[in-house]
């Protein structure tokens, strides 16, 4: 097959010449035949992608109307679990925030939570089962099976439901029930209007950050937490209105409760030897958090294979949280308070070992049955004790390495967090934002770093995921950069193509393919002007009979095209060709040049783009043999 010299013979080759050998002159064809050629079609290209649009400002100014809905919510439900707190414990009508530990009930505390818990079970069964957990699995499972469409009764029944159930003793935090409540709210506002699903994400997740952010005065950390654990992506279009709603939120939060810091930590700079210790602490804590999430869900299993129906089991579960207040009363309720002490100064090794064993046991066993509640404050509480029970058992070994109590409480409670949720960015900065201590940046990272590594080796899922693996749902847990927005076009494609030219007739293309000359075996061709400009693509069902009405033999190609080329640039990234071929349903796209629109230049298609894709994965293989560790197993926990 000859090359034909005027389309550009270093990339391109082109089919057969009209007379079967060397291609006669473009311009002596078009004086021969004295029609010029018609002016080829404008290609179809894929087009710029914006980082953000002017649709970005419409759901800002949504998630800032959100972020001040949720701020509302989350002082409602905190007064509203006070007012419940002091009625049930010392018999008054107030809205004062109070701790339960100092009731004087004596036995009288068991039922108390057991009633909180049957009034759970009763909002469950006739209300909405979506109450039932801490929250975020739940508002997890929307996201990725429901396109982030909630009930609207939840957003009404959820936080009603955990008022009884902290407000009756229950061992939780009230964040978890308010950020299901904000994420509610946004996919309520959501479903409200015309919105794209993953707008309606967008929102949900503003909505849950910014109720985070109104209960604790951390809009940094909470933006984190909806990337971790909520949005699955790091894009401008996302983060944009979730910042904004939690600015507003936190804000809102600053009017209603003021600017005081609710966790002072005092601590001092940590030295080298210190910091050591603190890391190595963060593994430690590590191992606790895997066994921790691990006898939760063992716990739900427990109570999954009892024989009365799932009603009934918070006020089983509550009858263990009603006993552990009866001999810790510090154990019940929110406990924002115990975390302040570990913070504030020195806590006895016996009491914050006593605190951290029986917080466990009630708020696993509570949690397990299926009541409703939060995750943060319980394992800020475990992690506070155990990292002061390390702390001055590292301060006996190393008198002189400085460990300070309050630090290490610090360190266990976010590294306790890192590893058992795997939001390890959210334990870090979240662990900041509520002390304000630049001191704690560098502990808290290398400790939560570590812990989260230990988690991830030891256990696949995490205490946020493993309920939603148990139903078979996969949530991301990696957030890179695709692959194929780094990789170009004129990189991949392949620069020899075998293209025909617009005036040849049907009767010379088939007998080129029944020659069986190289490249006749190609699904599809591009269809070039004498001047070598592309007009369009045929496909082999375009040019050979194959069982329908054949066009006349003596048809120019040019007649057959019926609409404009789909093609890409040779500057655009695989990601934009990708796209160009599902957006039109082809599987090849003739490489244009942009400098030199219309003259080809290549052709790329889904052999290439799985190529590189191979390659990738290859390389990937290659650096990973080159490292072998101990298998650690791929123990997780049941759930």
């Amino acid at each position: 097959m000859e090359r034909d010299a005027d389309l550009k013979p270093d990339a391109l080759t082109t089919g057969p010449s009209e007379s079967g050998g060397v291609p006669v002159s473009p311009i002596l064809e078009s004086l021969v035949r004295r029609d010029p050629p018609p002016p080829p079609p404008p290609p179809v290209g894929p087009g710029e992608r914006a980082v953000v649009d002017r649709r970005v400002l419409y759901i800002g100014g949504v998630c800032v109307l959100l972020g001040l809905l949720a701020a509302v919510a989350a002082q409602v439900l905190i007064a509203l679990i006070a007012g419940i707190t002091n009625l049930a414990f010392y018999g008054r009508f107030s809205f004062d925030i109070v701790s339960p530990a100092n009731n004087h009930l004596g036995l009288w505390v068991i039922p108390i939570p057991m009633i909180g818990g049957l009034i759970v079970g009763i909002m469950a069964r006739w209300g909405s089962r979506a109450i039932r957990g801490h929250g975020i699995p739940e508002t997890m499972e929307r996201v990725l099976t429901e396109s982030s469409r909630i009930p609207p009764r939840v957003t009404l029944l959820k936080p009603l439901s955990a008022a009884f159930s902290i407000g009756t003793g229950g061992p939780f935090g009230a964040e978890g029930p308010i950020i299901a409540t904000g994420g509610a709210l946004g996919s309520l506002l959501g479903q409200m209007q015309a919105v794209t699903a993953v707008e309606r994400k967008t929102l949900l997740a503003a909505g849950a950050a910014a109720g985070m952010a109104a209960t604790f005065g951390s809009p940094v950390a909470a933006v984190l937490l909806a990337v971790e654990l909520l949005l699955f992506e790091f894009r401008a279009r996302s983060l944009i209105p979730v910042a904004l709603a939690t600015t507003a939120a936190t804000a809102a939060r600053f009017a209603f409760r003021g600017t005081e810091l609710d966790f002072p930590l005092s601590a001092a700079e940590p030295e080298a030897a210190a910091l050591a210790i603190y890391v190595l602490m963060g593994a430690v804590v590590g191992i606790a958090s895997v066994a921790v999430t691990r006898i939760t869900y063992l716990i739900e299993e427990a109570f999954e294979h009892l024989p009365i129906h799932w009603m009934w089991w918070p006020v089983i579960g509550t009858f263990a949280v009603g006993v552990c207040g009866y001999f810790a009363p510090r154990t019940l309720g929110i406990g924002y308070d115990v975390i302040a002490d570990f913070l504030k100064s020195p806590v006895p090794i016996g009491l914050a070992a006593w605190i951290c064993a029986f917080k466990f046991i009630s708020w696993a066993i509570s949690l397990g049955s299926g009541t409703s509640g939060g995750t943060l404050a319980p394992l800020f509480t475990i992690g506070g004790g155990l990292g002061t029970v390390l702390g001055a058992l590292a301060a006996a070994l190393f008198p002189d390495a400085g460990i300070d109590p309050c630090m290490a409480a610090l360190v266990g409670m976010a590294a306790m967090f890192a590893g058992a949720s795997r939001a390890m960015l959210t334990a870090v900065v979240f662990a900041f934002e509520i002390t304000l201590s630049p001191q704690s940046l560098l502990p808290l990272l290398g400790a939560c770093a570590v812990s989260y590594l230990i988690s991830a080796l030891l256990m696949r899922e995490s205490i946020m995921t493993a309920k939603l693996a148990r139903r078979g749902l996969r949530v991301p847990n990696e957030y890179a950069a695709d692959p194929l927005d780094s990789l170009w076009v004129r990189d991949i494609a392949a620069p020899n193509v075998i293209t025909l030219r617009a005036d040849m007739t049907l009767a010379e293309v088939r007998r080129w393919v029944a020659a069986g000359s190289p490249g006749s075996g190609h699904t599809g061709f591009p269809i070039i002007t004498p001047e070598g400009y592309l007009m369009g693509v045929l496909t082999r069902r375009d040019l050979l009979p194959l069982g329908r009405e054949p066009h006349p033999e003596g048809t120019r190609l040019e007649e057959l095209l019926r609409r404009p080329p789909v093609v890409v640039y040779d500057d655009c990234t695989l990601r934009d060709a990708t796209d160009h071929m599902v957006r039109h349903d082809v599987g090849r796209l003739p490489v244009i040049s942009r400098l030199d629109t219309g003259r080809i230049v290549g052709i790329i298609t889904r052999s290439n783009i799985l190529a590189a894709q191979r390659s990738r994965l290859m390389e990937m293989e290659r650096a990973a043999a080159t490292v072998r560790l101990p298998r650690m197993g791929r123990n997780e926990p049941r759930a």
